[in-house]
């Protein structure tokens, strides 16, 4: 068969083992079909779209990408009722030709109940390895049409959003001096086990008789079989974007609703404002009435034709000067000026974690304790350094100075605080009170780790919010997502733009695994050599790693 032509056939006979699949090339046919599914949608040529569908979900390549997410990701280990995992490369690229169609029927859900936040259960069913790779197969082909039809300030499980990209837009409409000044809080009441099975058959444009085996596949909870009447189940990879479509159209009502007026050469907004991640939401208006009389009666029946109902629990409106908390933000106006800072569930939350941390590891290596707390800092600073953090910051490094030193005291009961603290904190650039660990490398000589400290370590960064009208999949927003691509790339490599300059000379590829280096994994400088010369590489965290272990082996 011609290679060229491997996109759009069913399986590739030429290729015949996992590991020699060009997975550059897969990606850039993949993108290509989903560029074309973008235009039809866009043009109204909606047979058009759903032929590039079908070809896209019987495509090798796209299997072969299925496959990979589903035994790449932190999931892979999990089984589903079948017990069964793809550890090895035959049985990956067996289950390749296994994504077919004809014949296809899905097993049962293992259901598994997982603790929230506020101390009750949550409902999460876990389809088997084979069922993942084909609502992984078919999210490829619905993904591009979810993009193109879904509202511009949604942010929860959509490519290249996130988090504070909805705190962003929160910020910017609330922040002016004639913003609006209440808001109301949605939640919606156990959202993706109520969703209507009719109205997702009735508006879902992908496959209806793949669509319709899952949602009616039923699960199995202590050796027993249920039925599926409603709802998505919480674990399916296809069911966030099925949940995002459902609640979509919510922003263009509500906007068709209250039009800005204009009048006397100006424009007037009631600034009805809707901000939403996955079944979380906020929307403003200038007085209270009108969220109460109309605003919250049209939202409740736009979620009953869905088969949904509002949390009268969660469901409350708020005043921006008495603030409310949204991802993990307290969003309140002082005076005239609006802040978002962490909110105390969070801190409390990140506290009890790491004081959980250091008692749990009361007689481990001062080393292997920093980089355990240096994981957890890492992350929490990180997601908070773009708001007002510096005050929770400092409370923060406050509250873990002392869990580390009850740590220290504890090990030496019998020694004096001078002799403890000179043992644990050393004087690194100036400040005296810093958490540092001497330890000897492999090669030798020794090296020093100290613990992250949030207020130091992660100032306040400005967050560039994502524009409403990019769609990953788009051709026309290719340079925008790759300019912002570099942005965020020239941050995590703490501004050093020859870094930069390598890892675009590396095409943003690993050359050690080729998979593309980006901000979500950890990396690492490598001094290789080239034709007799030695030069910098820059590689996966990981594949340094094992690198390392390589050449020690081979002395």
């Amino acid at each position: 068969m011609n290679e060229n032509k491997i996109s759009c056939a069913p399986a590739d006979k030429g290729q015949t083992q996992w590991d020699s699949i060009d997975w550059v090339k897969a990606e850039v046919s993949v993108k290509k079909l989903q560029a074309r599914i973008v235009k039809a949608q866009r043009e109204g040529r909606y047979n058009k779209v759903k032929a590039l569908q079908w070809t896209l979900t019987h495509s090798f390549y796209a299997k072969a990408l299925a496959v990979k997410r589903v035994t790449s990701n932190g999931g892979g280990n999990t089984p589903g009722v079948d017990m069964e995992t793809w550890d090895k490369p035959e049985a990956k690229f067996q289950a390749i030709n296994a994504l077919r169609r004809r014949g296809y029927q899905p097993k049962p859900l293992r259901r598994v109940h997982i603790k929230k936040s506020n101390g009750k259960l949550r409902p999460l069913g876990i389809p088997t390895l084979k069922d993942r790779a084909m609502q992984a197969l078919y999210l490829l082909a619905l993904q591009p049409v979810a993009e193109t039809t879904a509202d511009t300030h949604s942010y929860g499980f959509r490519k290249e959003r996130r988090c504070m990209d909805a705190v962003r837009q929160c910020h910017c409409i609330l922040s002016k001096g004639y913003s609006p000044k209440w808001i109301l809080e949605g939640d919606i009441k156990g959202c993706f086990d109520h969703i209507s099975h009719e109205w997702l058959l009735a508006n879902i444009p992908m496959d209806k008789v793949m669509l319709r085996k899952w949602l009616k596949c039923g699960y199995i909870f202590q050796k027993k079989m249920f039925p599926t009447e409603e709802g998505t189940p919480q674990g399916g990879i296809i069911s966030p974007t099925l949940a995002n479509m459902t609640l979509d159209g919510l922003q263009k009502i509500l906007a068709d609703k209250y039009k800005r007026i204009h009048r006397g050469g100006k424009h007037y907004s009631p600034m009805v404002n809707l901000v939403r991640y996955a079944d979380d939401f906020i929307i403003t208006c200038e007085n209270r009435e009108t969220l109460e009389k109309e605003i919250k009666p049209l939202v409740a029946e736009f979620m009953a034709e869905r088969g949904l109902t509002l949390s009268e629990e969660k469901t409350v409106i708020t005043n921006i000067n008495d603030g409310f908390d949204f991802l993990g933000f307290n969003i309140r106006k002082y005076g005239r000026e609006l802040l978002t800072k962490p909110t105390k569930k969070a801190e409390k939350r990140f506290m009890e974690n790491i004081r959980k941390t250091v008692k749990g590891n009361k007689g481990c290596k001062q080393e292997s304790l920093i980089r355990m707390l240096n994981r957890k800092i890492r992350g929490w600073g990180a997601y908070y350094q773009h708001g007002a953090t510096r005050d929770s910051f400092q409370r923060m490094d406050n509250q873990i100075y002392l869990s580390l030193w009850q740590w220290a005291k504890r090990r030496h009961s019998k020694k004096g605080k001078r002799w403890i603290a000179d043992r644990y904190w050393h004087n690194i650039r100036g400040n005296k009170w810093t958490f540092a660990a001497k330890f000897k490398k492999s090669n030798g000589k020794e090296d020093q780790l100290t613990l992250l400290k949030l207020s130091s370590t992660f100032p306040f960064m400005p967050y560039t919010q994502i524009k409403g009208d990019m769609n990953p999949f788009d051709n026309d927003c290719r340079l925008y997502f790759n300019q912002r691509m570099k942005a965020k790339m020239l941050v995590t490599l703490k501004g050093r733009r020859s870094l930069l300059y390598l890892w675009e000379k590396q095409n943003r590829l690993c050359p050690i695994c080729g998979e593309p280096i980006d901000t979500h994994k950890a990396w690492n400088v490598m001094t290789s050599v080239d034709n007799g010369r030695k030069c910098n590489i820059l590689v996966h965290d990981e594949c340094f790693k094992l690198s390392r272990k390589s050449n020690v082996n081979k002395e």
